[in-house]
């Protein structure tokens, strides 16, 4: 649903007190296609690009973002080159939706002193 249309004045601040590995994102992207421990590591790196597009700031020194990939082997890349890139890019895209799915969908936990949730922020 993207951002409010008026963001709160303190939306983009830096954490006054930032907690390292406080912000940690991990994702799976996982794939029938056959690939080699080289284009195994490429489609993580590339899926990557799909938390930076989501979250706000990514890849700190202060987080351990990480993206694993896992591919069955199932169906062999009949470019290597060119199929990669668009697996790769389809990574991205389908990790930057995740995300947000997974934002939208969230719910606060029922802990007092809890961070509540988008939808108590924003509503949905």
């Amino acid at each position: 649903l993207g951002s409010p249309a008026t963001p709160a004045p303190d939306a983009f601040a830096w954490p006054v007190k930032p907690m390292p590995g406080a912000n940690t994102t991990i994702a799976v992207v996982a794939t029938d296609a056959r690939l080699t421990k080289a284009e195994a590591r490429r489609l993580a790196v590339m899926a990557q690009d799909g938390l930076a597009r989501a979250i706000v700031p990514a890849h700190t020194p202060l987080d351990g973002d990480l993206v694993f990939s896992a591919a069955t082997g199932a169906v062999p890349l009949a470019d290597p080159v060119g199929d990669l890139a668009r697996l790769g890019d389809a990574a991205a895209r389908v990790l930057a939706r995740a995300v947000a799915l997974g934002v939208y969908h969230a719910r606060a936990l029922p802990v007092a002193g809890a961070q509540g949730a988008w939808r108590d922020r924003f509503g949905g």
